[in-house]
């Protein structure tokens, strides 16, 4: 049915939910897997102040350093689960980028035929304000979507 799964993670406890949900998955279907975690762009309002030219560069280096080590310890975790689950597996970091477009667009580029990815929880004023990656999501890819909560 389904052989390549593109699962979103972000390191969080409920992202793991659906990291192990879709490795289970993958395992039952001998599907193949790929694992994307997304850093958003550095905030532009932290270029504020009138020290903003001096001090935005350091703040940006630092910003991008953490990502990336995160990112790593992310899919390095993983990639760890999926091969104690003998599920074939890549991982893919994307940097600056809002998660929902990387998803969408991985999953194509990729020729993924299932996203696995869970919600965050957002309420109220802040999904308002804010938006759900994994509304837009549903909302603009073209194959299935399950959303592990």
């Amino acid at each position: 049915m389904y052989k390549h799964l593109l699962i979103a993670t972000d390191g969080s406890e409920l992202a793991g939910r659906g990291v192990a949900h879709g490795l289970a998955l993958a395992s039952g279907l001998g599907a193949a897997v790929t694992f994307i975690t997304v850093s958003e762009q550095f905030p532009v309002f932290a270029w504020g102040g009138a020290m903003a030219g001096f001090a935005a560069g350091d703040e940006l280096a630092a910003y991008q350093g953490e990502a990336r080590k995160y990112g790593k310890e992310v899919l390095d975790k993983c990639k760890a689960s999926a091969d104690a689950a003998g599920v074939s597996a890549e991982v893919v970091h994307v940097e600056d980028k809002r998660p929902a477009e990387a998803i969408l667009e991985l999953s194509q580029a990729r020729g993924c035929d299932l996203i696995v990815m869970a919600p965050h929880g957002r309420r109220g004023l802040g999904k308002l304000l804010l938006g759900s990656q994994t509304a837009e999501v549903l909302s603009y890819t073209e194959i299935p979507v399950l959303v592990v909560r």
